[in-house]
């Protein structure tokens, strides 16, 4: 699962990076909301890099589970959808993405509980 690795360095490398923006590069009281969205998607971003990273793993192990597989694309849709949409409020201003956020949320959500079944199916 060579792309749930990639994904989770990428994804990884981002978050510290865009958390670290945050914190040094978005100063002033004007900044407060749009540092708020940052941190809080690097954040999550951050969370579910390393559960890609550990997605993987397991894949290497247990090479015929499927949730685990559909498990780490769902998390890399809420990823993309989820805090791509805190990004593209707080660098661009675009407040419709919004709506956008949700969908990731439910996307993070689904990715955990087929985590969560693949466990139970394979070591239940």
């Amino acid at each position: 699962m060579r792309i749930s690795v990639v994904m989770a360095g990428l994804n990884g490398a981002m978050a510290v990076a865009l958390g670290a923006f945050a914190a040094h590069g978005m100063a002033g009281s004007e900044m407060d909301y749009a540092r708020g969205l940052v941190e809080k998607g690097a954040h999550y971003q951050l969370v579910h890099a390393v559960v890609l990273a550990a997605i993987a793993g397991l894949v290497h192990h247990v090479p015929d589970e499927k949730f685990l597989r559909i498990a780490a694309y769902a998390m890399l849709v809420g990823i993309v959808l989820f805090c791509g949409s805190l990004y593209a409020i707080a660098f661009g201003g675009i407040s419709a993405f919004g709506a956008v956020a949700p969908i990731g949320g439910f996307a993070f959500i689904g990715g955990w509980l087929l985590l969560a079944a693949a466990g139970y199916r394979r070591f239940g």
